[in-house]
């Protein structure tokens, strides 16, 4: 099969589909590996880096969409790129379909064959694809908003840790999961004074038995979360429902409760954002500010550290690329129902039951399309 990647044109997007390791493995298993010029800088890959693995480089975007068979990218495709997309074709990315009408019509119009590395299951209905970068998301969580607490920036100038004489700051994890469990950590870390709210009591008891003292758990109700928002100084949106549009739990009025300069950090606003305020940001221009609260809601937040994310990214997703590469879609997919669950949208009809009701499609049941 022709495999290619092509250089992300999100905005300061520096990710790559495939590393030059990825591009040797795919060659090892005969396949043909194109790779835009470029497409490797934003990690320290260079065009030489990728030949010498035994891919080919290529002048263009439009030829690797115009020849591939499998295009494997980050971020989902950018309009521009969506117009390249066609009938037959398979794209291997992250696509967050259902806060995003636009592009699943343009993937229904094209008549492509995607999946979504969001909803690739494991076992015990993990993410493993959305994990690692659900691991860096969290952690440069609490980086993203203590820079943002600075006066400079438009915080409170509130130092998380404190220094002795001087409480640390508030912060509040709305989430459990792998995003709440990593920003915990580092704020923690820090020695911030931090609250983690989860809906799930053996989340509640698993993180309470790792944290102990360093962190506070607590049940998440309408009551309890809004105490927590009105005492912290950061709040970290760490809420995921696989595939869907993420709920709005901090109301615009809640933001009245909340100190001027305390700082929002919208981790889940690829699935549309889980406070009813937040619009997505770059890395370009990150913050804005709604009745006095800062938020930061820039939606590909691991882009910024590029080679980090590239790589625990690459090492989840090549075997499925490689069982792509190798059986083609439709055999991968019925040998692996983990991987089915990927399978969102499929020549002009949507797969996946989440994104169909969210956004009023009809509803294409990937065992039909393999049985």
């Amino acid at each position: 099969m022709r495999v290619g990647t092509v250089r992300e044109i999100k905005n300061h997007e520096y990710r790559v589909g495939l590393t030059p390791e990825s591009a040797r493995e795919l060659a090892a298993h005969g396949h043909d590996v194109w790779v835009e010029t470029g497409a490797g800088l934003g990690i320290g890959a260079t065009d030489r880096d990728y030949e010498a693995a035994g891919a080919v480089i290529q002048p263009d975007a439009a030829t690797i969409f115009g020849a591939c068979e499998l295009v494997v990218k980050v971020k989902e495709p950018q309009a521009a790129e969506r117009a390249q997309l066609r009938e037959g074709q398979i794209l291997f990315t992250y696509l967050h379909l259902a806060p995003d009408p636009e592009q699943t019509a343009d993937l229904v119009k094209s008549g492509v064959t995607a999946i979504a590395f969001e909803t690739v299951t494991g076992p015990g209905g993990q993410l493993p694809l959305l994990k690692p970068m659900s691991q860096v998301a969290g952690r440069m969580a609490i980086q993203a908003g203590a820079t943002a607490l600075e006066k400079a920036h438009g915080g409170r100038g509130v130092l998380l840790g404190g220094v002795p004489g001087v409480l640390p700051g508030k912060v509040a994890v709305i989430g459990g999961g792998v995003v709440g469990f990593n920003a915990a950590q580092m704020a923690a870390g820090l020695g911030a004074d931090v609250t983690i709210l989860d809906r799930d009591a053996e989340v509640l008891e698993r993180l309470a038995a790792h944290f102990e003292s360093r962190a506070k758990t607590r049940f998440s109700n309408r009551a309890n979360l809004a105490d927590c928002v009105a005492e912290a100084d950061l709040v970290i949106g760490a809420v995921l429902i696989p595939g869907a549009a993420a709920p709005k739990l901090v109301t615009r009025a809640m933001l009245g409760t909340m100190k001027p300069g305390a700082v929002l950090v919208d981790v889940a606003i690829d699935q549309g954002g889980c406070f009813e305020t937040s619009r997505a940001t770059t890395h370009a221009d990150p913050t804005y500010v709604v009745d006095g609260i800062v938020h930061y809601c820039v939606a590909n937040m691991p882009g910024g550290v590029a080679r980090t994310s590239t790589y625990a990214l690459g090492n989840v997703t090549l075997p499925h690329t490689l069982k792509i590469a190798d059986l083609g879609w439709k055999a991968a997919l019925a040998a692996n129902p983990h991987l089915a669950e990927g399978l969102n949208v499929h020549a002009g009809e949507v797969t996946y039951a989440a994104v169909a009701r969210e956004l009023g499609y009809p509803h294409r049941p990937v065992e039909e399309l393999l049985a």
